[in-house]
């Protein structure tokens, strides 16, 4: 009987003459690690990485500064976009997602010291708590690509489960430059 150390240089040989000996660097446009802030990665934690529809905005969490923040990234110029009012001193902002054309932002941040789902509008700079009456933790939201639908998850009821909250009818749409906008059914939440 074969023992698996002596079997251990017969495998490396196979696997480097399949071509699997080590990943490819081929396709990554990754910036290098930077010690400055105004880059994707830095020498501290990114994480929660969320493209735009079209892959221009890249939204992420960083522990920057000392505490979690929420960076939006522009590919096509190739830097930090400013976000004024959304990351608060001291407050926790995580877990962010992007609409299609990354005019919504939702995220988790414990302004009213609970985790609390926000939405972020780019082109008003409003933020708005849409769960702010949800008894229970919440985590991990999504955003449909036209920002009327979040999705996150939250134990209310004892459990974890998915809950959606539908924005309306009434909203201004997150849609690409060219895309018509799609039928959704009508909600019992519009503001007419």
């Amino acid at each position: 009987m074969l023992r698996l150390h002596k079997l251990t240089p017969f495998i490396l040989i196979l696997l480097s003459s399949m071509g699997l000996s080590s990943c490819s660097e081929a396709g990554f446009i990754t910036p290098p690690t930077q010690a400055l802030i105004g880059s994707i990665n830095t020498t501290t934690t990114e994480q929660y990485p969320n493209f735009s529809y079209d892959g221009r905005y890249l939204i992420f969490a960083s522990d920057r500064q000392s505490q979690r923040t929420i960076y939006l990234y522009d590919l096509q110029k190739r830097q930090l976009v400013f976000l004024p009012g959304l990351n608060q001193l001291g407050i926790l902002q995580d877990q962010p997602a992007i609409s299609a054309d990354g005019r919504y932002i939702v995220y988790v941040s414990e302004l009213t010291g609970k985790p609390d789902i926000f939405i972020y509008d780019r082109q008003t700079l409003k933020t708005e708590n849409i769960t702010k009456n949800i008894l229970g933790e919440v985590r991990h939201p999504t955003i449909s690509g036209n920002g009327r639908l979040i999705a996150f998850e939250s134990n209310r009821f004892g459990q974890w489960n998915i809950e959606v909250y539908d924005r309306g009818t009434n909203i201004p749409l997150s849609l690409p430059q060219g895309l018509p906008s799609p039928t959704l059914p009508s909600s019992t939440n519009d503001k007419n």
